[in-house]
């Protein structure tokens, strides 16, 4: 239980349906079609699509998804990949002729065909019960009514503003600034292209006046895409991908996604003996940044779109895990996790929803960077993602940019299995973070037996190029420690990531949702 006097968010406990995510009206939205007689499918769609609205820095439909189903009655896990693919002109070796030693993050060659809006019709064909009308309609109204620009939303809206170009300036800056809390934020061309995909399902979207508009602007800023890369658009059904850890199973979603980057971290974790290390302290933070490098070392070899990745059997093998491990010194930072592991191998949001029937839906949705490539269609002012931006140009990397492939992509939803039935849906926010995020959950809550609210609360840090981010929760005297085995200390700009979860306790038949005080948001239940 957490210390009353100290400051800190209770968990929302429930017993008929629950929804954690980062902006209130959309936790509020989803448990209202959940009232009303709506799904967990229905209820994230619903949530899912506002926040593009609330939070349109994150996410929107301009971006991709990916998610994670059980459906009621089963112990059974879905996965649906709605991550879009390259337009079939990209070309690596172009790019490396205009003198490109990697993607670029801000200009039409990092714009990959939007995923989210197919897998949500796809979705709420297969699995919803409202219809796809319903779960639109909340978006359409606030889309044209205005939402109140939240604090989190404000500060990260201000950060990105200089990012934003040509028709996104006009679509989303308030006479060429950043919007301030509690100014409204309105998307009428937005509620329009909503208002005909509920009426035509994903032909609303990916065909007719609104593809037009979104392969008009992009090729006007030098895109190679076409009416028939949009129109191929398709989401894919697959098996998740799991790990053991002392316990219980962590569920992700397999690749062009990073959850084995998260089952790879938890497998090196394994080898240490974290509850005898004070979870807020040095020896803990250094261990697993020293396991976040390797991991992400791993990842960035082998990782790539699921039809030509050919190692991801030897990313969650048990004895990659330990040899891995073998490399940690307790006492001293790596100075080059890729060349001490060569000998082993030769911005986002997140909804979870648990209905009253115990169907559970992790679903994260993003356009990767803040408010993505910094682009928007000139009508719609549909804002395009940047995750072409997740290819490498190495030549004859499995992750090599091409036409028609997908992405390594970094937003990944998740699911904690114990005795074969699910325990929690949660899901980590902040890109690269988030394999790191899953891994600090997990043994936040195994190791160190933490409720998900205290897990979520708990102050983290993340090794990245810059250094190793401590955030302020941590004491001056781990500062020191972890400075004094060689990291540099950095004190990030903003709070590391957000997470979201809902523990399903059958004994009790009570939900219990946890919500990242990080973000906007909360965990609202009936």
């Amino acid at each position: 239980m957490r210390d009353f006097q100290m400051p800190g968010r209770s968990a929302v406990f429930a017993m008929n349906g629950m929804c954690a995510t980062s902006h209130p009206l959309a936790a509020k939205v989803a448990v209202q079609m959940l009232e009303a007689g709506g799904n967990a499918v229905d209820a994230a769609i619903a949530g899912a699509v506002l926040l593009g609205i609330c939070e349109p820095q994150m996410t929107g439909i301009g971006g991709d998804c990916f998610v994670l189903v059980k459906p009621a009655g089963e112990d059974r896990i879905v996965a649906l990949n709605g991550s879009g693919r390259a337009p079939a002109g990209l070309d690596a070796a172009a790019l490396r002729a205009r003198g490109l030693g990697v993607m670029p993050t801000d200009t039409a060659d990092a714009v990959t065909v939007p995923g989210a809006i197919d897998a949500f019709c796809r979705l709420s064909r297969d699995w919803g019960r409202a219809g796809l009308k319903a779960s639109l309609a909340p978006a359409i109204h606030y889309a044209e009514a205005g939402v109140p620009v939240a604090p989190r939303t404000a500060f990260d809206w201000g950060r990105a503003e200089g990012h934003l170009k040509g028709a996104a300036r006009d679509h989303y800056l308030f006479a060429g600034v950043a919007p301030h809390p509690g100014q409204v934020f309105r998307a009428p061309q937005q509620a329009e292209v909503l208002r005909r995909v509920a009426m035509e399902g994903r032909a609303g979207f990916y065909e007719g006046e609104v593809a037009e508009d979104m392969v008009a602007s992009l090729n006007a800023l030098g895109g190679s895409h076409t009416l028939e890369d949009f129109a191929a658009t398709a989401c894919d059904y697959t098996d998740p991908i799991s790990g053991p850890y002392k316990g219980v199973d962590l569920v992700e979603h397999p690749p062009n996604g990073q959850g084995a980057t998260a089952i790879l971290m938890a497998n090196i974790l394994s080898h240490f003996d974290l509850p005898d290390m004070d979870p807020l302290g040095a020896m803990r933070a250094h261990i697993e940044a020293e396991a976040a490098k390797l991991a992400y070392d791993t990842r960035n070899r082998f990782l790539a779109d699921a039809d030509h990745i050919t190692r991801l059997a030897h990313m969650l093998s048990p004895e990659t895990a330990r040899k891995l491990a073998g490399l940690i010194d307790p006492d001293r930072t790596m100075e080059n996790p890729a060349a001490l592991s060569e000998a082993v191998h030769r911005e986002t949001i997140y909804i979870t929803v648990v209905d009253r029937d115990r169907m559970a839906v992790s679903l994260i949705y993003s356009i990767f960077h803040s408010f993505g490539s910094g682009l928007a269609s000139d009508k719609f002012g549909i804002n395009f993602q940047n995750r072409g931006a997740g290819f490498c140009l190495e030549q004859g990397h499995p992750n090599e940019a091409g036409g028609g492939k997908r992405p390594m992509h970094t937003i990944i939803p998740a699911m904690l299995k114990k005795d074969g039935k699910i325990l929690l849906p949660f899901g980590v926010m902040g890109g690269a973070y988030q394999p790191n995020g899953h891994a600090r959950i997990l043994t936040n809550l195994v190791d160190y037996g933490m409720h998900p609210q205290q897990a979520i609360d708990a102050p983290r840090s993340f090794a990245d190029a810059t250094g190793l981010l401590v955030e302020r929760g941590y004491g001056e005297d781990v500062r020191a420690a972890l400075a004094a085995k060689g990291h540099k200390v950095v004190t990030p700009d903003s709070a590391i990531g957000g997470a979201q979860a809902i523990l399903i306790d059958d004994e009790t038949g009570v939900l219990q949702g946890a919500s990242d005080p990080r973000k906007d948001g909360c965990a609202l239940g009936y």
